[in-house]
């Protein structure tokens, strides 16, 4: 049996070169990879800057999906945090930290991956660094614009103000927890099809655009949901200084609440719980005036009130297990 060839088989410079070819350049984007930095153009004469990493064994599983999933992946939980100031992305640079013995394969469906989201988008994927190490670490930073535009932060919400919500919640923490438990079902099981939640785990779908609408329409601050509603509306509420009072789930999302009622009841899971606790659905958490127009996508989950800042359901503590996903706490 021929073995696949491997990361160390190219060396640095073939890797490169085959990486290459497959990133999309972005419509900002003056001077691409292959020199010491690309350079960008930031007519707006400001850029928003955002970094995070995915760590194998952390925070993904190479068994459980594509190399193209966690190349996408990794560039959307990116993307969501430059939406989240109101700002249009345009630009990323990637570093990856690759076992010698990788296959190469592996790699360039990686960069297939961030191709497929950020091609669509006219974000550049400019360039990066690529280094050895024990287990597979993708650091994605972004850049974006802001259009002119204020940014929105999180600082901003006041007693009076609409608590609104776009995107999904509850999905990949749902489709985590079914490829934990290994009970993924489908329609060809003559049970639930769990297709839709382990998709959005492993290919969250933020909405992106929104982030710009929600800046456009006034939005007083916001922030991307990746670690929790509760734990992300905590951090939005102390940074204003404010108490966040979510209605009742069963008035706000009663349609998610169906869409994971058989997945949580099969797994004995509160679906409350993933409602509210579960991370990297990366939809946006923003608050409005009182009376604006939310934009079309936006959703109201509660209100802003005066008090001593954090989350309240329904005007009292919420009774759940957990408070979202924390990186060294679980």
């Amino acid at each position: 049996m021929t073995r696949a060839t491997q990361v160390a088989d190219l060396g640095e410079a073939g890797l490169l070169a085959a990486i290459g070819p497959l990133l999309p350049r972005g419509r900002h984007t003056l001077v691409p990879t292959g020199d010491d930095a690309a350079v960008v153009a930031a007519p707006d004469g400001r850029f928003v800057v955002s970094t995070d990493v995915l760590v194998e064994g952390h925070h993904f599983r190479q068994g459980w999906g594509t190399a193209e999933d966690v190349g996408w992946r990794a560039a959307m939980q990116n993307l969501a945090d430059i939406a989240a100031m109101g700002a249009v992305p345009v630009s990323m640079v990637v570093a990856l930290v690759l076992p010698p013995a990788q296959p190469v394969e592996w790699v360039l469906g990686l960069a297939r991956g961030l191709a497929q989201a950020c091609g669509p988008l006219g974000v550049g994927v400019d360039g990066g660094d690529l280094s050895a190490g024990e287990g597979v670490v993708v650091a994605v930073t972004v850049h974006g614009l802001l259009e002119g535009r204020a940014p929105v932060l999180r600082s901003g919400a006041r007693a009076g103000d609409v608590l609104a919500h776009a995107g999904v919640l509850g999905h990949a923490a749902a489709g985590y927890a079914v490829l934990a438990a290994g009970s993924r079902e489908s329609a060809a099981a003559g049970g639930p099809v769990d297709d839709e939640l382990v998709r959005d785990f492993l290919r969250p779908r933020p909405p992106l655009d929104l982030g710009p609408a929600a800046a456009r329409a006034g939005a007083t601050s916001m922030m991307d949901v990746s670690d929790g509603l509760l734990r992300d509306g905590g951090r939005l509420a102390r940074a204003s200084g404010v108490v966040l009072d979510l209605d009742p789930l069963t008035t706000t999302v009663p349609d998610a609440l169906d869409r994971l009622g058989p997945a949580a009841r099969r797994l004995g899971v509160d679906p409350q719980e993933w409602l509210l606790t579960g991370g990297e659905d990366h939809g946006l958490l923003a608050t409005f005036p009182a009376g604006t127009a939310l934009p079309a996508g936006f959703r109201r989950i509660g209100r802003v009130t005066a008090g001593e800042p954090g989350v309240l359901l329904g005007g009292g503590v919420p009774d759940v297990a957990g408070q979202g996903w924390d990186h060294f706490g679980g």
